[in-house]
């Protein structure tokens, strides 16, 4: 009863999806042919040879099949199967450091090659979006950055609106992303119709997804394939990996792939599949899946590895004998198809990657991320809190400090201790929040959204009034509580060192933060780092105390230079030190007269303002230069 059905809704369904095809003209085929996948061999350096250590492990063996235009097709198998793996080779996003390829994979009869990415759309498994931003903000940043730059921004924001429609995203189009756990956004089901909208604004013909119905309901992931096949309905090309989906679901594809330890087990439709498989002696049951049927029957059970895998290679060897799998390697031997007509979808290797000019990416990128800094609650509230608090409390701590010998010590730790707060205080803002944004930015920049240098200056510019703001405020609070030397000209001298060493710990920020992959990596290399930085600066060992093997370490401390500057300005200008005249010590307890024998006694100079001024100013760019560089070269190597 339940195949009889199924087999009523799939034919009508397939002759509903000819007739769209035949009107429309122009579709893709895509064909693939002797597809073979190696792990290249981890390799050690051992007496100036290098020697393999493992055995080659090929992933994909002799890979062929082809899609046409109007057919959805379902890459199914069991975990470790090669679905994943020929997907991503198909789409050319296979890391070649890691992986060997060879193959033969054509778009109309042409060599696709890394051009297939202009033509298709790849909807990947996990969702990365910016959760402050909402699903129009995003897909219009999407259309502005990606789709043909000849269309005009009316057009381009009609075709947002489309989409929106068209995925069934009107009711939350003006609501928050959001990210589980820390803001609150969309449904999942919601995320995943965004992740579709975000790949299909510039109306692909050829579309790939990665397990589409990863995480969802069943009928969540109903939906989601419906609107798959209304893509194909419309002569669209659509090919996904699928995990165990219903059987609802399941009979929505046209075709199906079965993989099997690298293999083809099959290719074809579901009817001929359930017929091809009776033949090799395993009918599926009735009233069972016939998706969960495939995947059991070609799984490698363990502990029964030997009986699995040649029941494997007697399927995939049966179906490479079946007139269908003949005539699909025939048809896929290299040649041209309609190449008049067709041509065209393959666009040459020298074509600009990005979709739109410079200054349009640079309006886009950084109105989103000025939207996204004002929006972060993490970044904007907490840290002026923190701000706010840290000022009081150390004001209260040393509150009104005398200018005496006792005072000495007390403002030279708290000026100190104020550089250090500033430090660690900015680069944490960074390390938390730099980190998080850059896998999105690594795969925006795959696809060409924009570039390197626009996205590092457009953050840069949208986190520069926090960064300007919060040490200002800071300063305010703090200076005048403590008591530092009390003139209208010290102050603003503070407030500028202030600002420029919470900007140059930004900036070292930025660095640590590009060079790794996650928060948690960049909070655990950062403290190590900034010791040696925070013990040469001036404070805990005296300049000329400084080994000359270290010297080094001194010179790229800028609490140095900064701790050099705030001293002179505060005791440059102190005549007098009043010391303890009732003192029963034996020896003089007035070691500062005044304000210069402080300075002296640091072995700082009046002389190396500008020069200390002009060395922070210089780590501020140097540093930013380095974060970019880090951060350009990780780019480069997700453009697979």
């Amino acid at each position: 009863m339940l195949k009889s059905m199924m087999k009523k809704w799939q034919d009508s369904v397939i002759c509903m999806t000819r007739r769209n095809v035949e009107e429309k003209a122009d579709g893709v085929t895509l064909s693939w042919d002797n597809i073979n996948v190696h792990v290249k061999p981890k390799r050690r350096i051992c007496c100036r040879r290098q020697d393999s250590i493992d055995p080659p492990n090929q992933i994909l063996k002799n890979v062929y099949g082809s899609i046409k235009p109007g057919t959805l097709l379902a890459i199914i198998g069991a975990s470790g199967s090669g679905k994943t793996t020929l997907l991503n080779t198909l789409t050319t996003r296979v890391d070649t450091n890691s992986l060997s390829i060879t193959g033969d994979i054509r778009v109309n009869g042409k060599v696709a090659g890394t051009n297939i990415r202009d033509i298709s759309a790849y909807v990947r498994q996990d969702d990365m979006f910016i959760a402050t931003m909402t699903v129009k903000e995003h897909l219009t940043f999407r259309a502005l950055l990606r789709m043909d730059r000849t269309l005009s921004k009316d057009k381009r924001l009609a075709r947002v609106q489309e989409v929106i429609h068209e995925l069934g995203l009107q009711k939350c189009m003006n609501n928050m992303i959001g990210d589980p756990g820390r803001i609150k956004g969309i449904s999942g089901g919601e995320m995943r119709r965004l992740s579709f909208a975000s790949e299909i604004l510039n109306d692909p013909p050829l579309l790939f997804c990665d397990e589409p119905t990863s995480g969802l309901d069943s009928f969540m992931a109903e939906s989601i394939v419906q609107n798959l096949r209304s893509m194909t309905n419309k002569g669209k090309t659509v090919m996904c990996t699928i995990h165990q989906p219903s059987s609802e679901v399941f009979f929505l594809f046209n075709q199906i792939l079965i993989m099997a330890e690298g293999r083809v087990a099959f290719l074809g439709g579901i009817n001929d599949a359930l017929n091809f498989f009776s033949s090799v002696g395993k009918p599926c049951p009735q009233n069972y899946n016939p998706c969960d049927f495939f995947i059991a029957s070609m799984a490698v059970v363990p502990g029964n590895e030997a009986e699995c895998r040649s029941n494997v290679k007697t399927i995939c060897d049966e179906f490479e004998k079946t007139t269908n799998a003949i005539e699909m390697k025939n048809e896929n031997h290299p040649k041209e198809i309609n190449s008049s007509s067709r041509s065209s979808l393959l666009v040459s290797e020298s074509s600009d990657r990005y979709g739109s000019p410079w200054y349009e990416q640079f309006a886009a990128v950084l109105t989103r991320s000025w939207k996204t800094t004002l929006r972060e609650p993490m970044v904007m509230r907490v840290r002026l809190v923190q701000t706010i608090v840290l000022s009081i409390v150390l004001g209260l701590i040393y509150l009104q400090l005398n200018h005496d010998q006792e005072g000495v010590m007390n403002i030279n730790g708290v000026i100190f201790l104020i550089l250090i707060n500033m430090t660690v205080t900015n680069m944490l803002g960074v390390l938390n929040s730099f980190p998080l944004e850059t896998p999105i930015f690594k795969r925006e920049y795959g696809i060409g959204l924009y570039r390197v240098d626009i996205y590092f200056i457009s953050k840069t510019l949208a986190e520069l009034p926090s960064y300007l703001i919060i040490p200002v405020i800071f300063s305010a609070i703090a200076y005048w509580m403590i008591g530092l030397y009390n003139t209208l000209e010290a102050f603003l001298v503070f407030t500028a060192v202030i600002v420029l060493v919470s900007n140059i710990s930004v900036s070292f920020g930025y660095i640590v933060s590009a060079g790794t992959n996650s928060v948690t990596t960049a909070l655990a290399i950062a403290p190590p780092t900034l010791i040696p930085l925070v013990m040469f600066g001036g404070f805990f060992l005296n300049s000329d105390s400084v080994p000359v093997y270290f010297i080094w370490l001194e010179y790229l401390s800028w609490f140095k230079y900064s701790n050099e500057l705030l001293m002179v300005n505060q005791w440059d200008d102190v005549d007098m030190l009043s010391c303890d005249s009732n003192s029963t010590s034996p020896v003089d307890s007035c070691h500062f007269h005044n304000g210069k024998q402080v300075i002296l006694y640091l072995n700082y100079s009046k002389d190396n303002l500008w020069f200390n001024i002009g060395l922070l100013l210089a780590m501020l760019i140097v540093y930013r230069i380095i974060a970019f560089i880090l951060l350009l070269v990780k780019a480069r190597s997700s453009k697979t």
